[in-house]
């Protein structure tokens, strides 16, 4: 039997797994665990979800888009991984053919390299830079690390992310400045560093609306586990 193991890195991502509306048989076949952001914190979240008995490793959340087209809310599911050194990773293609065309049937599923990085990648030049230099349509810190794990396990592995930020948009520095080594967002710091920067309110806003897009989407995805489960029996 298949046991999916999925690291979720923010603690503000972990809502969209734990709907009342995900299918009871699905909850009885998954373990969750929320890593805290970057690499290291999703390796050690992936080796502990595979001592516990992982069958398959999922990395879930949010992302930043590379490529142009990709709008807050889109949908990417890897086709290959490249690591901070331009290392590629390949995904199991058979499990991802069978997701990918059981999630079209009701969202728009984007398809491509995701690239990682070892920090926030702040700057919109910065993303396009990086699109124009590997290719990648989506970056984020942590599903290289998961991904190496489920490699060094002989394990499928899946990057299900939905996207937060569109490579238009700068990050408001006020994320870096509140946010904790876990990826938890400190309310005191933010409301500091607002009083100071009143400005960046505005951006602030903009990237919660976007957030939101890409949650509204993975729950949507939460509710069809059961299927992503049979594919991969």
């Amino acid at each position: 039997m298949s046991l999916l193991g999925i690291v979720v890195a923010l603690p503000e991502e972990l809502p969209t797994l734990t709907s009342k509306k995900i299918p009871p048989s699905a909850l009885n076949s998954v373990l969750v665990i929320c890593s805290g952001a970057g690499a290291e914190n999703a390796r050690k979240a992936a080796e502990t979800l595979v001592s516990n008995g992982a069958t398959h490793l999922i990395s879930w959340g949010c992302a930043a888009a590379l490529n142009p087209e990709l709008k807050s809310g889109d949908l990417t599911l890897a086709d290959s991984l490249l690591d901070a050194l331009h290392v590629q990773i390949t995904i199991d293609s058979a499990w991802h053919a069978q997701v990918k065309n059981s999630l079209a049937k009701s969202l728009s599923v984007h398809t491509g390299t995701l690239l990682e990085s070892l920090q926030i990648v702040a700057l919109s030049s910065d993303k396009k830079q990086l699109h124009t230099k590997t290719n990648a349509i989506v970056l984020d810190m942590e599903s290289v690390a998961i991904a190496k794990v489920a490699q060094e396990k002989n394990l499928p592995f899946l990057a299900i992310r939905a996207i937060a930020d569109p490579v238009t948009m700068d990050l408001p520095k006020a994320v870096s400045v509140a946010m904790s080594d876990t990826g938890k967002v400190l309310i005191s710091p933010l409301l500091k560093y607002l009083l100071l920067h009143p400005s960046e309110l505005p951006s602030l806003i903009k990237l919660g609306l976007h957030f939101s897009a890409a949650k509204k989407t993975l729950k949507h995805v939460a509710t069809q586990l059961d299927t992503i489960i049979d594919f991969s029996n």
